[in-house]
């Protein structure tokens, strides 16, 4: 008996083992996805003399078994007896370490740097660090390129990590200085500052000095952690030499990394050296001969503007940043000028109404003339920040004719961006003037050849009525929308129900009734099946804003017409419409033949 149940207890184990040997990737995976539940059948002291030794030996599966493997032993602390015993994790990490797939590798860093935390002082000494030494001096920069995420986490409590970590910063393999360069930052966090200033300062230097442009990039992400832990002081003599090399470097791609890090880098610094060293490399930037650099840099306008002195701040930017700015304006690359229009809006509020008026609108303007339909499309969908610098009458002056120009554009997409940024406009310019310059703007829109047009315009009108009110809509809008009923064209004919159907609620039951509901009524013997059919929808739709005696004396007729039409689309959505309006609480005497041909 003794003897079955120790047959019994193996049971999980090989399972596990044939499992992971089947020649199913899936079962392979499922076997590794359940290796908590085995662990807990086998117990903390047969998983760690027999589950991890079996999964250090037999690592070499497909990458997404491997990856699971990884994830799951970053949580198995507790099922190998506790912190006690956690350095009995680090065997098979260590392996998953060293593979040649980087998302595996990259989960066995994050599980050993998870695990590490768990290790007391002396296992760390003894079991981690070991470990990480192994993995930086590996013959493969696998091995190499993990063990640069590693430095950080066990360096606090261990002593001789600096030497280790500046001989991968050197290292032969560009992947392996990348990683070291990637981890320099994080790495510096945990040092004390004479460290920093004795040791950091002079790797820094070195791989921003890297022969691989994709080495010098990392050291300027890098540039950033290290500027914030130094004193102001040294910034000048340790920092700023290898900051401005890389902001003038060979490769594009380290300027794109200076510009694209600019706002950290500025804050890093502080004022001063903002103003001696960032404000002529941010120009040098802004006039790159590389595209991909000056739009990084014109992404970054207003923070930087913003992050200036305030002492100095309207100077330097009339002075040195908005002679740049001009000059991007007519850029040759629409990215370049999109990602300024993202932006150069919000300078109004930086530099008040005169400098706006002045020397801001001129540059709205021009780019909302642009052929780029982003770069129109940015500057409208900003619009309210220099509203609330210049006001909106003053808005309107200027910039209001390319609105309207924009609004008939050839391109749909940007009449479409105009109709969604009308309802603002609308609430900023007030009735009046929405009237006289706009309105029939919007009553345009609705018989746009384009359906998302018409269908935006549908919206946008309710939109207008829920700001001005309900009678300026039966003074103003419903006449003009009911008038469309008569229209040659049965999509504009149709548009009119659509609208109806937005409207109806915001306009309330007594405008409905009085003068939507018998447009309706009539559109029910339109020649158009597609139009008949929207009635019975539009019908449903506002049935709820009618009253009871509109429902049973007008609707219930002519739904009862609808209801045998010979289009069977009209005829089914006139029985839904029937079925909706006899909703609890609404009771229509229907004929008892109309009930036998509706299916509730």
């Amino acid at each position: 008996m003794a003897g079955a149940e120790g047959d019994d207890s193996l049971y999980p184990i090989a399972v596990l083992i044939d499992e992971l040997r089947n020649e199913d990737v899936q079962l392979r995976l499922n076997s590794i996805k359940k290796l908590s539940t085995i662990a807990l059948a086998l117990g903390v002291e047969r998983t760690r003399t027999e589950l991890l030794p079996f999964l250090t030996d037999t690592i070499y599966d497909e990458d997404e078994v491997l990856l699971a493997l990884a994830e799951q032993l970053g949580s198995f602390t507790v099922l190998v007896g506790g912190p006690e015993y956690v350095h009995c994790l680090l065997p098979p990490l260590e392996s998953l370490a060293t593979v040649e797939e980087t998302v595996v590798r990259d989960k066995a860093v994050e599980s050993l740097r998870k695990i590490s935390q768990e290790h007391s002082p002396v296992d760390l000494e003894v079991h981690f660090e070991p470990l990480v030494k192994r993995l930086a001096c590996g013959d493969w920069f696998t091995s190499r390129t993990s063990a640069c995420g590693l430095f950080s986490v066990c360096y606090p409590r261990v002593s001789t990590a600096v030497r280790h970590f500046r001989t991968l910063c050197s290292d032969d393999t560009p992947m392996v200085r990348r990683a070291a360069a990637s981890k320099l930052g994080e790495f510096a966090k945990v040092l004390e500052l004479d460290y920093v200033k004795s040791d950091i300062i002079p790797l820094f230097t070195a791989l921003a000095s890297d022969e691989q442009d994709s080495v010098r990039l990392l050291a300027v992400e890098a540039c950033v952690s290290i500027a914030t832990l130094l004193p102001q002081e040294d910034l000048e003599a340790l920092v700023m030499p290898t900051l401005r090399q890389a902001a003038e470097d060979k490769s594009w791609r380290v300027r794109y990394m200076v510009a694209d890090k600019f706002s950290e880098l500025q804050k890093a610094v502080g004022p001063e050296i903002t103003k001696n060293d960032l404000v002529p490399a941010f120009q040098n930037l802004l006039k790159d001969c590389e595209a991909e650099v000056r739009a990084a840099a014109a992404n970054k306008v207003k923070e930087f503007c913003e992050n200036l002195p305030e002492d100095s701040r309207e100077t330097i930017i009339m002075t040195h940043v908005l002679p740049c700015v001009k000059e991007l304006v007519s850029d040759t690359n629409q990215h370049v000028k999109s990602a300024l229009a993202s932006v150069i809006m919000g300078l109004s509020t930086i530099l008040g109404k005169d400098n706006t008026v002045e020397h801001l609108l001129p540059l709205f303007l021009a780019q909302l003339k642009d052929e780029c339909p982003e770069v129109r499309l940015n500057i409208i969908s900003n619009l309210d920040c220099v509203n609330e610098v210049i006001g909106i009458r003053q808005l309107s002056q200027s910039l209001l004719p390319a609105i309207v120009e924009l609004a008939e554009d050839a391109k749909w997409r940007v009449r479409l961006a105009i109709i969604e940024y009308m309802p603002l406009l609308a609430g900023q310019l007030g009735v009046e003037f929405f009237d006289e310059k706009l309105n029939s703007l919007c009553m345009a829109w609705l018989v746009d050849h384009v359906y998302a047009i018409r269908e935006a315009a549908t919206c946008n009108l309710m939109k207008l009525v829920e700001k001005f009110g309900a009678e300026w809509a039966q003074n103003t809008i419903v006449p003009k929308v009911l008038s469309m009923s008569n229209d040659p064209n049965y999509l504009h004919r149709m548009t009119t129900l659509f609208c109806i159907n937005a409207l109806s609620e915001v306009c309330g039951q007594e405008i409905t009734t009085k003068h939507m509901l018998p447009v309706v009524l009539k559109m029910a013997s339109d020649q158009v099946a597609n139009v008949r059919f929207n009635v019975a929808k539009c019908l449903q739709k506002i049935g709820p804003v009618l009253d009871s005696s509109a429902l049973q004396a007008e609707v219930k007729p002519v739904l009862e017409i609808l209801a045998t039409d010979q289009d069977m689309d009209v005829k089914y959505f006139a029985q839904e419409a029937i079925s909706g309006i006899l909703a609890p609480g609404i009771t229509l005497h229907l004929s008892s033949s109309l009930l036998q041909e509706v299916h509730f």
